[in-house]
Order: C-alpha cells, then structure tokens, then sequence
C-alpha cells in the first residue's frame, strides 16, 4: 500500500510541476484523497518524513511532496476550537488522551505530525510533517518546525527552536536523536542534526555552517552535527576581516559522556557555571 501511495504522490507531483499554475481548483477528488491518505499515515506515524538508517539520515522525499500538495490542494478555512478562531488550511491534532499525550492548554500540534505516547506537551507548537518520540518533553514556547524529528526520551526547554523545512524535497530536516537534552532558547535549524544522548547548552545556535569544536583538541569535528553523548555550549571563534577581527559562532564540545550514562543535571550545572553558561 506505501509502495502504491508513494507511487501516486510522486506522479502527482510531477504533474503539478510541470503545470504554469498552482491552485486547488486544479486537483480532482481523487487527487486530493490520495494526498489527504499520505497526510494521514504520517499523522499516525505509520511513516516519517525522515529516520536515521546505518547512522545516516535518509529522507522520504515523497512525504515532503505530499505535504506541499496538501497545501497547493487545501483552502483555508475559519477553524473554530473552544473561544479561538483559526484561518488556515491544516486541521489541528486531537484526541491526545487517546493517544496518551498530556497536552496543557497553549499546546498546539497540526494534523499531519506524530506524538508518541507519554510525550508532554507545554505551551507549544508542532508543525505538520514532525515527529516526537516517546516519553520527551516539548517545553513552553518550544516549537517543533515542519517535518523535524524528535527522538524518545528528548527534552526540549523552554523557548527552543527546532526548524523545519520543505522545500527543496530531498533538504534533509533537523534530527533529534533519543536521549537528548536542548537547553533553553538554543536554535537547531537548516538540518542539523543533535546525537544520541548529546545535551546543547542554553543558547546554542547549530546548523550546518556553525563548525562544531572539541575543546580538548581544537579540532572541528564536523558542520552542524553534534556527536552523540557529549555537552556542547555556545561559543566563538576569532577571525580578522579588515575591519578588525570578529568572533564567528561555533559550539564547543567540553565534555564527553559514556554511551548510555544518565545526566546528572544539577552537577553539570554546577560545572558549567565555570564557563559562565548553564542548561
């Protein structure tokens, strides 16, 4: 069946490229039932977007495309939840009890992305296309953009900012992997991509042209990657322009954890008022 729907998305798609104009009046029925399908596994989670495979990320680039032709084949509508109004053209999540969620009000979750169970939403948005593992926490004024992944047992803090992305299709979004801590108001964005176990320091900025540094060494061990079971904070690097000489943003790496130790957050606080930052 997820042969035969990729199959006719991507067919889909190749029509409405080749077409000089967009708009819903131009998908049939039938059209737009075979999109709505696709939206709908990814909103159970019986596919993702993205999923790491032999430690590489691999993009199901016709689950991106369906998602843009939902939005090419949809009209917005007033969406009426409670004493809100909404205009848009995506329906928002619910039934959360049944799904075991606990969603506090301000928590906002569009169609089309996955919560595990046990998954705790504060004030809050999740685009559509995402997808959040078991047991993490999605912190207040957190935001989760489109089709980013979100591993189990994830903490993102408060005012983080997870991007998403659409287009181009095969643009691989930002990966979260399990066991991962973000700290408050830190930036993932453009595909970056947090290891297992990794813990991002408040205020960390990563995406694939902030280098990635190890303390220890000063070596620059990747481009908006960090590795799994490490801490990294917010830092600078000098470089001379000739109007003087600037710090460029990195994130260092300063301390290395083993594979599968519990973070003890309270000590790594205490350790990392050294530098003048905290989680």
């Amino acid at each position: 069946m997820v042969q035969d729907l990729q199959e006719k998305i991507d067919a889909l798609w190749a029509r409405h490229q080749r077409a000089s104009t967009r708009v819903a009046a131009e998908f049939t029925a039938q059209d737009v039932e075979l999109i709505d399908a696709a939206v709908a596994m990814l909103d159970r989670g019986e596919v993702r977007v993205a999923e790491v495979v032999a430690h590489e990320v691999v993009v199901h680039e016709w689950l991106k495309r369906a998602i843009l032709l939902y939005f090419m084949s949809h009209r917005s509508e007033t969406l009426a939840v409670g004493p809100f109004a909404y205009y848009d053209k995506v329906p928002l999540k619910d039934g959360y009890e049944a799904a075991g969620v606990r969603a506090l009000p301000g928590a906002i979750a569009r169609w089309g992305a996955h919560i595990e169970p046990n998954v705790i939403l504060m004030p809050s948005f999740i685009n559509i296309g995402a997808w959040v593992g078991e047991g993490s926490m999605i912190d207040t004024w957190a935001t989760v953009g489109s089709c980013a992944q979100i591993g189990r047992n994830v903490h993102l803090s408060g005012g983080v900012g997870i991007g998403g992305v659409l287009e181009p299709p095969q643009a691989a979004p930002v990966v979260i992997e399990d066991d991962a801590f973000v700290g408050s108001r830190a930036m993932v964005t453009e595909g970056a991509r947090v290891g297992r176990g990794a813990m991002l320091g408040a205020g960390v900025i990563l995406n694939p042209s902030i280098p990635v540094i190890d303390a220890e060494t000063g070596e620059e061990v990747s481009r908006g990657v960090v590795p799994p079971w490490c801490l990294v904070i917010n830092a600078t690097r000098p470089r001379d322009f000739p109007g003087g000489t600037f710090g460029l943003a990195c994130a260092l790496i300063i301390k290395r954890f083993e594979p599968g130790e519990r973070h003890d957050k309270a000590a790594l606080n205490d350790a990392l008022r050294g530098y003048g930052v905290s989680l």
